[in-house]
């Protein structure tokens, strides 16, 4: 009977050891670098808003003398090609997206939680046109500097593998341009480089000894509509639709945000 609690507590110990260890399998930091596409939705419903009284509202429209609307020829989503809508506009660049990240996790049997902080730099160059009957184009563009990320994570971790989910706050820095074939308006632009938003995704990591191969899948959407403005105003005369309501001119702006989503293929070391 000794003999037999003796070998009960030992396989207890062994058994005990075995699955503290197991359980610790994916706790501990990490560095991880990624490479993979990144692509701007198809069909956005891009447009140019305006605000004709400077009240801070773009709710607006453009008017004529005649009481027309000046921007009736409408909007693409796209830089224009020509100051005629018929042309067309450019499609957006879609491109590589890479970058790194490091991070911590923590296991609880087999769920696991963390947090990670991520650089990426995604290749967009994202603009909308919009149109006047002049004929004139007006197109603002604005391109991805980086993008950084603070998520939480958590998941489910067998000995070699983790699939989980993450999410969490994202910021970008951006470069935003204005390009118009009006000459007979000067326009001034207002910017603010910085964009907030989320980011939403989840992935799958396997486990070699210290090194981890993966893929993700990472949405980001970012709050740009209100970031970048251009005011239109003189020396146009007093019946310029830009200066027609308000002599000191009209705000224009786009009226979207920043979304993309990205497959990403990761290659990590964990401490």
């Amino acid at each position: 009977m000794k003999l037999t609690g003796t070998i009960m507590a030992v396989a207890l110990a062994i058994a005990g050891g075995v699955s503290q260890a197991h359980a610790q399998e994916w706790t501990g930091g990490y560095i991880s670098g990624h490479l993979g596409f990144s692509k701007i939705p198809e069909g956005s419903n891009n447009t140019v808003v305006f605000d004709t009284n400077l009240d801070g509202d773009f709710n607006d429209t453009i008017t004529n003398v005649a009481g027309a609307n000046a921007f009736s020829p409408g909007f693409c989503a796209g830089a224009s090609a020509t100051a005629l809508p018929a042309a067309g506009c450019t499609v957006d660049d879609d491109g590589v997206d890479f970058g790194g990240r490091v991070g911590y996790d923590w296991q609880s049997g087999r769920m696991v939680f963390g947090g990670v902080v991520e650089l990426s730099a995604p290749d967009h160059v994202d603009s909308v046109s919009a149109f006047s009957t002049t004929p004139a184009f007006y197109t603002f563009t604005r391109e991805l500097t980086y993008v950084g990320g603070l998520r939480a994570r958590a998941g489910f971790g067998t000995e070699r593998m983790l699939i989980y989910g993450t999410g969490g706050g994202a910021w970008a820095k951006l470069e935003h341009s204005f390009a118009t074939s009006n000459t007979a308006n000067t326009f001034v632009e207002d910017a603010d480089d910085m964009a907030w938003g989320y980011q939403l995704g989840g992935g799958i990591d396997f486990k070699f000894g210290k090194v981890t191969a993966g893929a993700e899948y990472l949405w980001t959407s970012l709050m740009d509509d209100d970031r970048y403005t251009v005011r239109s105003q003189g020396p146009a005369a007093a019946t310029n639709p830009f200066i027609l309501t308000n002599a000191a001119g009209t705000d224009l702006r786009r009226d979207d945000g920043f979304e993309f989503g990205a497959i990403r293929f990761t290659l990590g070391y964990r401490f």
